[in-house]
């Protein structure tokens, strides 16, 4: 399936978050994803996540990726990247329930269907992929697992989060 590629400059400036989500929201319109579809905002909370990481924890300009179906054509895969001029590490954390800050990338791990991160030449690209593909799904049966998103929660809250590195070769 094609994809659309867009992408946006980001200054180091804690303001460039919500310029991002505005240009983000725009991007998904075109295409056909609406505000209120709920994919639309949890890709604008997954954006908001990453951006504002990249910004705060750099202090460089950073890029923000989106690849999207055609217009027209909203089912399928919708991929954020964010890419930045640190070599170092996301780290996950767990929050002490009354910080104010340290939740990023759990949410990233709870509401992204996918995510992960890669080193790349003079820093890193953290992405995250919502999928819209139609799925059938048949009749869950009373000893059936919980819907994805409380799974993948639950497994945040365990200290486990499905996501993926890429290592360098040689290393």
């Amino acid at each position: 399936m094609q994809q659309l590629q867009v992408q946006l400059v980001v200054r180091p400036d804690p303001v460039e978050v919500g310029r991002a989500r505005r240009w983000a929201r725009a991007r998904l319109a075109w295409v056909g994803v609406e505000a209120d579809d709920p994919s639309a905002e949890t890709l604008i909370l997954l954006i908001s996540e990453l951006v504002t990481n990249a910004v705060v924890h750099t202090g460089r300009p950073a890029e923000l990726h989106m690849a999207l179906p055609p217009p027209g054509g909203a089912a399928g895969i919708l991929r954020v990247e964010v890419v930045d001029g640190s070599v170092r590490a996301p780290q996950l954390r767990q929050a002490a329930s009354d910080a104010t800050h340290g939740r990023g990338l759990e949410l990233v791990g709870a509401l992204a269907d996918r995510w992960g991160w890669e080193v790349e030449s003079g820093g890193k690209r953290i992405w995250c992929e919502v999928d819209r593909t139609p799925v059938r799904r048949e009749v869950p049966g009373p000893a059936a697992a919980l819907p994805a998103a409380a799974a993948a929660a639950a497994a945040v809250r365990a200290g486990f989060c499905e996501h993926a590195r890429a290592v360098p070769q040689g290393g």
